[in-house]
């Protein structure tokens, strides 16, 4: 895998994302209920709320899949929160970024790729709300919008997160 790109602000990004108090914390329904209903929505094997955390990616809510984290250099997500607002990659094996990750050519199997960055208040990347499909998927401009829904639902879920713990 090529090496990761790295954020200019990535020290404030990292402090923003340690000050939402919600890495390492246990599965919540409102996460969860989320990506249940993405995960039908789009028919698709995995959806996650990932958070990338320094040498990490942590996942708030996860279906379809069992990990709790992957370390970060093998991330998707780490290239999408680089990204303007998204990173859409309908055939991993034609992607030369991802065609030999570990997470493609062995479990989950990983396909595809849609994520659309989760921002802080602030305005830093904090982490992607993501689909993985099992196989090739194109994605149209209707279920990018749908799934940048979906990002905005989650970034509200977290600034609540985030005002709750500085009670």
């Amino acid at each position: 895998m090529a090496n990761i790109p790295e954020l200019p602000h990535e020290a404030a990004r990292l402090q923003a994302l340690l000050d939402l108090n919600i890495l390492d914390t246990p599965p919540e329904e409102r996460f969860d209920a989320i990506t249940r209903k993405a995960q039908a929505e789009f028919k698709c094997k995995t959806v996650l709320i990932s958070l990338i955390a320094e040498d990490r990616q942590w996942f708030k809510s996860r279906q379809g899949l069992d990990k709790r984290e992957t370390p970060r250099n093998i991330s998707f997500c780490t290239y999408a929160i680089a990204e303007e607002e998204y990173l859409i990659v309908p055939d991993t094996h034609q992607d030369f970024r991802f065609k030999n990750n570990k997470l493609v050519k062995g479990e989950p199997f990983i396909r595809s790729y849609a994520g659309v960055i989760l921002y802080s208040t602030e305005g830093y990347e904090m982490g992607t709300f993501c689909l993985l499909h099992d196989k090739v998927k194109h994605y149209d401009e209707q279920d990018i919008q749908r799934i940048k829904h979906y990002a905005k639902i989650v970034e509200q879920e977290l600034v609540l997160s985030e005002e709750f713990g500085r009670q």
